[in-house]
């Protein structure tokens, strides 16, 4: 199971990023656990510069920006 994690204060681009990757994980049908992390503290342990930031399996795939789902489903399937 991946662990997916959005790091972010909760606005609308955080959500945004959350969404779309929640239709690329029901589009190539994976087991994933989404974690909101909002705290600033837990935000700042990652090697981050922006929000929103997707993180899978605390690996850093990306942050200040909201990829296409392209590319998103590009770094689910490896």
């Amino acid at each position: 199971m991946l662990t997916i994690k959005i790091l972010g204060g909760g606005c609308a681009n955080c959500h945004r990023l959350e969404a779309l990757t929640r239709e690329v994980v029901a589009d190539l049908k994976l087991d994933a656990e989404f974690i909101a992390v909002t705290d600033h503290t837990e935000i700042m342990k990652y090697p981050i510069l922006s929000t929103p930031a997707l993180v899978v399996d605390e690996k850093v795939l990306s942050s200040g920006r909201i990829p296409p789902k392209s590319e998103i489903a590009g770094w689910l399937k490896r």
